[in-house]
């Protein structure tokens, strides 16, 4: 243990008083916890990843059913190289295809097939029934509105700090 942060004694992490350190271990214990059962139950329900569901859910919910490459790479937080990879998987799994975008010939653009629509389809009701039992459910409705705020004044904080969004290594 440190020594004393603000008037109040300091914990392990430098700089966090024991409260603040409580509540940023709750907060990173939950959502591991929440996006691992998450990504188990997706897994076993239906051999997808909850970042596979997202990805095809983009997908799926798109204009003409097709995004670029480098587009899902920014909505996903991930780096294009693992979009890439993911993106071979669920193409070799019929779920997706790629092809060369209209506009310019030089940018790829992926696109959810026929299969990958059902199966995004079933795979959201299981991802809708999971978080609504480890998520919505332990809490009470000004408990989820209070989380819904704080996250998105988290978001909007690293985002204005221009932190990188991206995942993974460089």
């Amino acid at each position: 243990m440190g020594g004393i942060v603000g008037g109040r004694k300091s914990a392990v992490m430098p700089g966090l008083d024991v409260a603040e350190m409580q509540a940023w271990e709750n907060f990173l214990d939950a959502a591991l916890r929440i996006y691992g059962s998450l990504n188990r139950t997706l897994s076993d329900s239906h051999k997808l990843t909850l970042v596979d569901v997202r990805l095809l859910d983009i997908l799926d919910k798109s204009e003409t059913g097709s995004t670029r490459m480098g587009d899902l790479a920014e909505q996903l937080l991930s780096l294009p190289s693992r979009v890439t990879r993911q993106i071979r998987r669920l193409e070799d799994a019929g779920l997706v295809q790629r092809e060369a975008s209209p506009e310019d010939g030089r940018g790829v653009l992926a696109s959810i097939t026929e299969k990958g629509r059902n199966v995004v389809a079933e795979a959201m009701q299981t991802y809708a029934g999971a978080v609504r039992e480890r998520f919505i459910g332990p809490l009470t409705r000004p408990q989820i509105a209070a989380m819904g705020e704080n996250c998105r004044r988290l978001s909007a904080a690293v985002k204005t700090n221009g932190a990188p969004g991206k995942t993974g290594r460089r």
